[in-house]
C-alpha cells in the first residue's frame, strides 16, 4: 500500500504540476483560456492514448506471467527406473533471481504529467489577470492539495476494497484484467469524454 500511495501522490504531483506549468505559462503570455484549451485537447488526446497502449501492453505482458505461472505436471524417470512427478510453473524458474526494472510507475507518471487538468487553467488565468501572485499561488495550491488527496483516497480506497475481492484462480490473471481496463479507461476518456 504504501508504495502504491507513494506512486499515485507522484503521477498526482506531475499532474497538478503540469497543468500549473501550462497555465503559468499562459498567464505570463496573456493567453487566452481558449489558446490553452486546445494545448489542453491535445494533452488529452496523447494521454487518453498513452493509455491505451501503456494497457495493452500491460495487459499482454500479465498474460505472459499468467501462462508461465500455471502449474503443470512434469515425469521423471531415474537411470534406477524409480519415476516420480512434481507440480510446479515456470515464475521460480531459475536458480538466480534476476533484478529486474519496473517501468511502469514512470509510465505512469507521464500519462499522469500530460494529462490535462482542464479546470484548473482557467482558476489559474483569472487571478494572474484579475488580482495577483499570491492569489495565484493560492488557488494553485488548493487545487493541486485538493487534487492530490482525492487520488490518494479513491486509490487507498480502492485497494482497500479489492482485498475482499476473492478471485482464486483468476489472481494469476490479475495484471493482465488491470492492463485491459487501463486500456479501457483510455479508450474511454478518447471516446465517451470521460
Amino acid at each position: 500500500m504504501g508504495r502504491t500511495l507513494a506512486v499515485t501522490g507522484l503521477c498526482g504531483v506531475g499532474h497538478v504540476a503540469g497543468s500549473i506549468l501550462l497555465g503559468a505559462a499562459g498567464a505570463a503570455l496573456g493567453l487566452a483560456v481558449g489558446s490553452l484549451e486546445a494545448v489542453e485537447a491535445v494533452r488529452g488526446d496523447m494521454a487518453a492514448w498513452l493509455l491505451v497502449g501503456f494497457g495493452i501492453a500491460y495487459a499482454a505482458w500479465g498474460i505472459r506471467q499468467a501462462v508461465r505461472r500455471r502449474p503443470h505436471v512434469h515425469r521423471h524417470l531415474h537411470l534406477d527406473g524409480e519415476v516420480h512427478e512434481h507440480v510446479h510453473d515456470h515464475r521460480d524458474a531459475h536458480a538466480h533471481v534476476h533484478e529486474s526494472r519496473n517501468l511502469t510507475p514512470w509510465v505512469l507518471f507521464v500519462i499522469f504529467v500530460l494529462g490535462p487538468c482542464e479546470p484548473l487553467i482557467p482558476l489559474l488565468i483569472y487571478p494572474a489577470l484579475e488580482m495577483g501572485a499570491a492569489e495565484v499561488l493560492l488557488v494553485a495550491g488548493v487545487f493541486g492539495v485538493v487534487t492530490i488527496l482525492t487520488m490518494l483516497t479513491t486509490v487507498a480506497l480502492a485497494s482497500w476494497g479489492l482485498r475482499f475481492v476473492h478471485l482464486g484462480g483468476l489472481v494469476r490473471w490479475s495484471h493482465a484484467m488491470a492492463g485491459i481496463m487501463i486500456a479501457l479507461s483510455g479508450l474511454a476518456i478518447q471516446f465517451l469524454g470521460l
